[in-house]
């Protein structure tokens, strides 16, 4: 997560989403005063004592909000980008299994393991995306949603709402794997738009999107 006082800008950091290239491009802009919450390539924390336990970077909005109070955060523009969760799982599985052949060998025998049986639900990584971005009453909590699909036309816009020059996004951290489809039967397929409904639901994907 980045809270730039100088930009007034808050972004929420979602796990396996395309966060390090934002990150490292709005990182060119920030100023001292700019705060920034990250544990991968680089380790940076918050002030904040409430966070004193919290070794990575992806803090959700109800977090956020109660620390700096309703009139900052109302008056910050809020932005995070999110992902198809059925391309976005292919990713966890092969960023999880990193180091092995799993995904190569017996992809969809792992992928059904980690849902049905393993299902890591207090891993940041594997948790949905709208967990980080809604109230306690499950409402959208920021104000632009950026598609990863569509990463760098999000970003410039984006950029042309906060008011600083955008930048080519590089990649940054890309899990290897297959196109994403390519590991799903429909048994498999079931499973993880179960798992992940709500951000099917409230993000506006489905397995046949373009």
């Amino acid at each position: 997560m980045i809270i730039s006082h100088r930009h007034k800008y808050i972004f929420f950091a979602i796990p396996k989403t395309g966060t390090h290239a934002v990150r490292q491009a709005l990182r060119a802009g920030m100023g001292e005063e700019d705060l920034e919450q990250v544990g991968l390539f680089v380790s940076k924390r918050f002030p904040f004592p409430e966070f004193a336990d919290v070794r990575h970077g992806h803090l959700s909005a109800r977090q956020i909000r109660p620390v700096l109070g309703d009139a900052t955060y109302e008056a910050y523009v809020k932005f995070a980008f999110v992902r198809n969760p059925f391309d976005r799982f292919v990713s966890y599985c092969a960023f999880m299994s990193r180091g092995k052949d799993v995904m190569q060998t017996q992809p969809l025998n792992f992928m059904k393991w980690v849902v049905r049986e393993q299902k890591p639900v207090d891993h940041i990584l594997y948790q949905p995306q709208h967990l980080l971005l809604t109230d306690a009453q499950g409402r959208l909590d920021i104000d632009i949603v950026g598609r990863n699909e569509t990463m760098q036309a999000s970003y410039d816009a984006i950029c042309a709402r906060i008011g600083i020059p955008s930048a080519p996004l590089e990649r940054v951290n890309a899990s290897a794997h297959r196109p994403w489809r390519d590991y799903y039967d429909r048994e498999l397929r079931e499973l993880v738009a179960a798992e992940y409904a709500r951000d099917l639901e409230l993000f506006d994907y489905g397995f046949d999107d373009p």
